[in-house]
């Protein structure tokens, strides 16, 4: 417990640097991740917008950045980067790469718990005369909800495990601080306490998603 008085300071930036990523990703998986998966869903053969085209280009995206290993992808951004904020170092420059990893894990998530929707529910709002924006809002989302939020939480557990490779970037975080600080420096027990700090944060987030899904789960 001393080393982590002694740290104090140190650990406390390194938990709001972690929060300041994975906070970013999250955003990026919803105000876009979400509307990529949707299309995905209502591009597809036999569908209410189906598009080969467009399907084709997003699922090939898609599966190119999950492809990926992340560490690679970190660096293969560094240029993209450096090119949308002047810089490919620190906090801020660290969510760029999160963010599209954040966008492609989770249009895959939201893609596939549209697809657990009943086709009768669709039929139904067609046969409503409902438009696609009614059917996607008021139906699919409404229907899909539990599983979109259970994707979400899978998907924030990840994000919080790609953090710990920002440090490569200088983007700080837990992980980066134990390796730094608790490894490199061989304190095994400063590693061990931040350690503790992730699994304590990952079993709160899979606790509270579990549940707010199966508070709104319809079925």
């Amino acid at each position: 417990m001393q080393i982590m008085l002694q740290y104090e300071a140190e650990i406390w930036q390194s938990i709001g640097e972690t929060f300041v990523m994975v906070g970013v990703s999250i955003l990026a998986a919803i105000l876009i991740g979400l509307p990529v998966g949707t299309f995905l869903f209502l591009c597809r053969k036999g569908q209410l917008l189906e598009n080969r085209y467009v399907f084709s280009v997003l699922n090939l995206l898609v599966n190119v950045i999950r492809s990926f290993p992340f560490l690679l992808l970190v660096v293969f951004l560094i240029p993209f980067t450096r090119l949308l904020l002047g810089t490919a170092i620190g906090t801020a420059a660290a969510t760029v790469p999160l963010s599209i990893i954040a966008i492609a894990h989770y249009s895959r998530l939201v893609e596939q718990s549209l697809l657990d929707v009943p086709k009768g529910v669709l039929e139904a709002a067609v046969s409503m005369g409902a438009s696609v924006r009614e059917i996607i809002f008021k139906f699919l989302y409404i229907e899909a909800r539990s599983g979109l939020v259970l994707g979400l939480t899978t998907s924030i557990i990840s994000f919080i495990s790609y953090s710990t490779i920002m440090g490569v970037v200088g983007g700080g975080g837990i992980g980066d601080f134990a390796i730094r600080y608790g490894y490199q420096q061989f304190q095994t027990e400063l590693m061990m306490y931040m350690i503790i700090i992730m699994v304590i944060l990952v079993q709160l987030i899979q606790f509270t998603g579990t549940t707010v899904s199966r508070v709104i789960d319809k079925r």
